[in-house]
């Protein structure tokens, strides 16, 4: 399990195609204080670490996972999004995320508020029930909330510290996004059809 609260922002260093993806991502993290096996969230995707070294850390990809997020756009260079696992006792300051991406959303707009920035997206037709107004969503890892929803579009504030602390302050319309709707919400429309 994961906050969404974004704690690194590392980069691809390599990728091979060994029956898998493997993926080196090159971090900020003490590498000496992660568990082989341990699970780390790149962009909003629970990974397994496979190995690492002083300043990085291998994943493998399955093809699933490769089809049914972003992953498949990685190139050596991209940053990412990166969280460790939530501990108990640790701060919960966004909200319970799995790391499980339920699909992708399209960037397809975006506009300066201030000192902000609105970013609009669209959300596959099947995910578009799930997302309320004043409600969370994991973006590329990220717990946000909604301001607005229009159909499968819905719209996200983007503060200068989260452009500055995440990669939000690299997105472009036209960028596939990773995302996690809240499982509140998939819980609460499960229970609303069984009635």
């Amino acid at each position: 399990m994961f906050t969404g609260i974004i704690t690194d922002v590392g980069k691809i260093a390599s990728l091979a195609q060994e029956g898998d993806l493997r993926a080196r991502i090159t971090t900020g993290y003490d590498t000496d204080r992660i568990d082989m096996g341990a699970s780390i969230a790149s962009d909003g995707v629970c990974l397994t670490v496979v190995d690492m070294g002083p300043d990085w850390y291998e994943v493998q990809i399955s093809a699933e996972t490769v089809e049914k997020t972003n992953l498949g756009g990685w190139v050596p260079g991209k940053r990412l999004n990166l969280e460790r696992a939530l501990k108990v006792g640790d701060e919960l300051g966004g909200h319970i995320v799995s790391g499980h991406v339920d699909g992708v959303a399209e960037v397809v707009a975006m506009r300066d508020e201030g000192d902000s920035t609105r970013v609009t997206l669209r959300a596959p037709q099947a995910l578009a029930r799930f997302i309320a107004p004043k409600g969370s969503v994991a973006l590329n890892g990220t717990s946000l909330t909604v301001n607005e929803v229009d159909g499968c579009d819905f719209g996200i504030n983007f503060i200068p510290h989260t452009k500055e602390v995440t990669t939000w302050g690299d997105v472009a319309v036209g960028d596939l996004i990773n995302l996690e709707i809240d499982t509140l919400a998939r819980y609460v429309a499960r229970l609303a059809e069984m009635s």
